[in-house]
């Protein structure tokens, strides 16, 4: 295979993807890399249905729509897990601290409305934890009837939550790290006591990419996200100086210390929750079935590398 397309998407949770591009980790692979930048999931969902894109660097809920819409393609290696943070205002983090689950309620009697909650789009990895912790972990029913949605870009978050627009937020680093350095907002809760060990971004690769290949490129994974281990200041180097857009070094070195800031490379590690996520990818209709966790994942290719 001449020619090896890596898409990733410009989140924090990648952060394997900027140690392999800026470590020169993508020249040890045998193919030729390049490296296409994608604003959104699904942007990079379309360029992989129609084989533009090798391997994709996103959530691992787009991973199911393309599997569930029948793609040769497989989650060979995890990116990053227990990723979120619920941040919101401190009237309703004090309120949370005091009351928990019935928080949601006092809020609306004491306002006159329902709490607005800043998530990226429905069937998106912050989505279903948000409405995991809400209808399960909380028992308050279906989510649409506790909150009200404002659909939001994580980006957006920090900006958005500082004008009263949003009451909280179902955020990734390093963006809940922005938040928490505010005067006047606080955590409420962490997706990893939420919904312990569940996956946010993974490694999504083609059938078609050569075993040779598709090993080379997890056994460069895995040495990134050891290298992250060992080095995380120049982690965040390499971080800030590909996302860029208000990411400095200094927010992606304190970020790398947030307990949302979980990073791995064995896809055994995800396997369980991504059972219990892909319920509620096809509750919201993303998918058509509930992709299980044999159709998603393949091990070998991780298996072979870590026992080389």
């Amino acid at each position: 295979m001449g020619q090896l397309t890596v898409a990733y998407v410009p989140i924090y949770p990648n952060m394997q993807h900027y140690i392999m591009q800026e470590e020169g980790y993508y020249e040890s692979i045998s193919s030729a890399v390049t490296v296409e930048r994608f604003s959104n999931g699904p942007s990079v969902v379309k360029a992989f249905a129609s084989d533009e894109v090798d391997i994709a660097l996103f959530g691992i809920t787009p991973a199911m729509v393309l599997v569930d819409k029948g793609k040769a393609a497989n989650v060979l290696a995890a990116n990053s897990r227990n990723g979120f943070r619920v941040m919101a205002t401190s009237a309703f983090a004090d309120l949370y601290t005091n009351q928990q689950g019935d928080a949601f309620s006092a809020f609306e009697n004491q306002h006159g409305r329902k709490m607005k909650f800043g998530v990226p789009p429905d069937g998106s990895v912050p989505d279903v934890v948000l409405r995991y912790w809400i209808e399960q972990d909380l028992d308050l029913g279906e989510m649409e009837s506790v909150i009200d949605k404002v659909k939001l870009s994580p980006a957006k978050a920090p900006q958005t939550i500082q004008a009263g627009e949003i009451d909280a937020t179902m955020i990734q680093e390093p963006f809940a790290t922005v938040i928490a350095s505010e005067q006047g907002f606080g955590e409420v809760a962490w997706s990893g006591e939420i919904l312990p060990g569940h996956p946010v971004t993974v490694t999504f690769v083609q059938n078609s990419v050569p075993g040779s290949v598709a090993e080379q490129f997890v056994e460069q994974h895995s040495k990134a996200t050891q290298f992250l281990r060992e080095n995380p200041k120049k982690a965040a180097e390499d971080a800030a100086a590909v996302i860029g857009s208000g990411v400095s070094t200094e927010l992606a070195r304190e970020a790398i210390d947030s307990q949302a800031s979980d990073f791995l490379s064995d896809p055994h590690e995800l396997r369980d929750q991504a059972a219990t996520m892909a319920e509620f990818v096809k509750e919201v209709g993303n998918t058509d079935s509930v992709v299980s966790p044999d159709q998603l994942f393949d091990f070998e290719v991780y298996d072979t590398v870590s026992n080389q």
